[in-house]
């Protein structure tokens, strides 16, 4: 099994990261901002979608993942109740909103009407695998 490590520097490399963990999971109560440092970790089960379907049988695997954001100068969140420690956030996209180059805004979006909003210096995201997949009851669907 290959562990997925992937770095974003730009709005390009952060489109791939926001691919890769569209439909991850996360609890409320293991968002880690670190102002000192201008770093967000999040912590998420992420549906593995890299992962090839085979004939007449779907591969439905999810990957424990970090999700790291440096260089955070502010975080506000909406939607999100931060006292339910235990309620479950599902990822749909990440995007970014350019102020004064090379610094902007993060948008990380999730199902509910949740979000939360990153002001940063400049895209600094580091997605990575921490290690071994498991079998997904379900594939995640999404209407058109």
């Amino acid at each position: 099994m290959k562990l997925l490590k992937l770095a974003a520097l730009d709005e390009e490399d952060l489109k791939i990261v926001s691919a890769h963990v569209q439909d991850a999971v996360m609890k409320v109560g293991d968002i880690l901002f670190t102002p000192s440092a201008g770093r967000l970790l999040l912590p998420v089960n992420r549906f593995a979608w890299e992962v090839k379907q085979r004939f007449f049988r779907q591969n439905n695997e999810r990957r424990q993942s970090v999700l790291q954001f440096d260089r955070v100068t502010g975080l506000k969140s909406s939607g999100i109740n931060r006292s339910d420690k235990d309620a479950v956030l599902s990822m749909l996209t990440i995007r970014f909103q350019e102020a004064e180059a090379p610094s902007g805004a993060i948008e990380i979006v999730f199902s509910g009407n949740a979000a939360i909003m990153l002001d940063v210096e400049c895209i600094e995201v580091r997605l990575t695998d921490l290690g071994a997949a498991w079998q997904a009851s379900s594939r995640p669907f999404h209407s058109t």
